[in-house]
């Protein structure tokens, strides 16, 4: 039962990720190809690197969540830094290049200037991951050869294309860490909750900037979680998989384990549908027809 998988955006919701995979392998999916954006990018990364669910989920437990966000004098404009995310994920990642990785593996930021998304499959590995998470205005931008880019999220929360491109014919299983957008508008029941982040409030000493910034990440939020929607429909994963990780800030310090097993009770409760779009029938479907099947 091979699949494709694409992991989407989320911050400190990101860890889930890592309990969606452990019960697919659990349940004998074979994961072929990843991508991912932002924190879904770190772990598709990891996952082709060869490790397991197992070892991220300890690593991940064992970081020191307070010190990722530390700034460096040479780091570029942004109110809060990545110097320690990078030496975090230096030790995660090596000098591994994507030539490296045991599993074909992308990617995706924004170039910030051309203003258009950039799909990152070659070159540094730890060069990519630092890119994909560069959140504009919270992070500063990675330089990237000659050019600045930034969060994938801005223009592709969860890259189910990408992940198609990485293993044409293979069931696609997007992992979202959104709420579900339903209603007339798309918008209609989606909590918007994202306060300012404690190290965003030790920054930010007056209280109509914090304020401020509060309604920004919040505009951000909601730009994001549509996005989202609208690219799943545009994109049509074969199958959904949505955490119940609302209530989670994008910066919040968590329980890993806990999210953890977030992430394999929403894989746990999409395996029927998994079942179908990987049974015999289908398959022959797919590889009958010259387009990918929509049901």
């Amino acid at each position: 039962m091979d699949i494709a998988i694409a992991l989407g955006g989320g911050g400190s919701r990101g860890y889930a990720h890592v309990g969606v995979l452990r019960r697919l392998e659990h349940e004998g999916y074979r994961i072929r190809a990843l991508a991912g954006t932002s924190a879904g990018g770190i772990v598709a990364t990891a996952y082709a690197a060869g490790y397991t669910p197992d070892e991220m989920e300890t690593i991940f437990a064992e970081l020191d969540q307070s010190k990722l966000f530390a700034r460096s004098p040479q780091e570029g404009p942004g109110i809060l830094g990545l110097s320690g995310a990078a030496k975090a994920f230096e030790k995660f990642f090596g000098e591994r290049t994507f030539a490296d990785l045991k599993l074909p593996c992308a990617v995706v930021a924004v170039d910030l200037h051309a203003g258009r998304k950039v799909i990152l499959n070659q070159g540094c590995v730890l060069d990519a991951v630092m890119a994909t998470i560069a959140v504009p205005g919270v992070f500063p931008p990675a330089c990237y050869g000659d050019v600045q880019l930034v969060d994938g999220a801005v223009l592709d929360p969860v890259p189910v294309s990408v992940a198609r491109s990485l293993s044409p014919g293979l069931p696609v299983v997007a992992v979202v860490l959104e709420a579900s957008a339903e209603g007339g508008d798309g918008l209609a029941g989606i909590p918007l909750r994202m306060p300012v982040p404690a190290q965003l409030v030790a920054r930010l000493t007056r209280t109509r900037v914090a304020q401020a910034f509060s309604i920004f990440l919040q505009s951000v939020d909601l730009g994001s979680r549509k996005l989202a929607e609208m690219r799943l429909k545009l994109d049509a994963p074969d199958v959904v998989i949505r955490p119940d990780v609302g209530g989670i800030g994008m910066l919040d310090k968590v329980d890993v384990h806990r999210i953890v097993r977030t992430g394999e009770k929403a894989a746990e409760a999409a395996l029927p549908e998994l079942k179908r779009v990987t049974a015999w029938p289908h398959r022959l479907r797919r590889a009958l027809s010259p387009k990918r099947i929509r049901e």
